[in-house]
């Protein structure tokens, strides 16, 4: 199952809100993206944070003194392996019901998916597509530690098994997802990535990071879905601009003129159809949220376009191919600034279209 999707510049929010209450937070989400709505994850709950969100169902994991880990040296560890593999090839090679398995996101996992379809079973007006997101194979890799304190991403077995988890887990989003009959979109959030080639993660290689990403979008395109990879601060933008990713969401606020050194790429991917989604609205200054308006976020977004015009791509397809959304999620800040993040976002979006001439299709 697949769906074409035309993104003409409206609003998307990433995932994370600072609320305690689920409901609450769709409230919120159905209030300023109704047409392109998403299950929103709460930190303020431990279970909910970006890497505990999606452990439950790596093998070898344990808990104990306040740590979650990956124990290589307990006695069942090879057994339990094995057992992730059994049911990996019993879910892709259609043998095992996925909702059934350790690939699913149960409502202690992630509550807020479950409120989410419950929304959308409820609302009488349906909308475009609708939004799932996994944590990224990269930022994954490298938060999660074995016994000895080193990421698994260093082990080529763990980080395998860690990529196929992320991999289902984004799957089992896009099946139930897809049962409203709307486009599906996956974000892969990926805010590691700014750390790549830097001395932190000098020993480790592109081949290895582009094969970790490859494996999770195709999994997401075999499902049908759309994929996308969200970043929140500068990185190698060449990683995700020649992968198969379908969106790229960046820091439009603060990292555009980094963003636009790959004209050539930029280029290619706006040729292939693909979404650019602009962090348009800043996250992570207090300042600058509250100085923003609607008026002067357009404002600086145009300037952008007009640069990435002058790269040689035609205004239309760029403005038909670009997404509105917050430059990070929201989930570290006041909830007075996280609203006012979500209204600039969806007032920025309705200005921009409003002035654009787009109409709804």
């Amino acid at each position: 199952m697949s769906y074409q999707f035309e993104a003409s510049c409206r609003s998307l929010l990433i995932g994370s809100l600072p609320l305690e209450d689920h409901a609450a937070a769709s409230e919120l989400v159905f209030r300023y993206t109704p047409e392109i709505p998403l299950w929103a994850q709460l930190p303020v709950h431990a279970h909910e944070g970006m890497l505990q969100q999606f452990l439950p169902g790596l093998p070898g994991l344990r808990s104990a003194a306040a740590r979650t880990y990956v124990d290589t040296s307990a006695p069942d560890f090879d057994n339990d392996v094995l057992a992730f593999y059994e049911e990996f090839v019993a879910v892709t090679e259609g043998g095992a019901d996925i909702d059934r398995t350790r690939f699913a996101l149960g409502a202690d996992v992630a509550p807020g998916f479950a409120v989410l379809m419950e929304q959308l079973a409820d609302r009488s007006q349906a909308p475009i597509a609708v939004k799932g997101q996994v944590t990224g194979p990269f930022t994954f890799c490298t938060g999660v530690h074995d016994e000895t304190r080193q990421a698994i991403f260093y082990n080529p077995q763990l980080r395998d098994a860690a990529v196929k988890l992320l991999a289902l887990k984004a799957v089992w989003q896009v099946r139930r997802l897809a049962h409203f009959g709307q486009p599906v979109i996956i974000f892969f959030d990926e805010p590691a990535l700014a750390g790549f080639g830097t001395s932190e993660f000098i020993s480790v290689s592109r081949e290895d990071v582009s094969a970790c990403l490859a494996e999770v979008i195709e999994a997401v395109h075999g499902a049908g879905g759309i994929a996308g990879v969200h970043i929140c601060a500068n990185t190698d933008w060449s990683l995700v601009l020649d992968s198969s990713a379908d969106i790229v969401n960046f820091d439009a606020y603060a990292f555009f003129d980094r963003f636009v050194l790959y004209p050539e790429l930029i280029r290619r991917f706006i040729s292939a159809g693909k979404i650019l989604a602009w962090g348009i609205v800043p996250t992570g200054s207090r300042d600058d949220i509250v100085r923003e308006t609607a008026a002067s976020l357009a404002e600086k977004w145009y300037a952008e376009i007009a640069r990435v015009e002058a790269l040689g791509i035609d205004r239309r397809r760029i403005v038909s191919q670009s997404l509105i959304t917050p430059s990070c999620g929201t989930g570290t800040l006041p909830l007075e600034l996280a609203e006012k993040v979500l209204q600039l976002t969806r007032e920025v979006s309705d200005r921009v279209r409003a002035t654009l001439g787009l109409t709804e299709t």
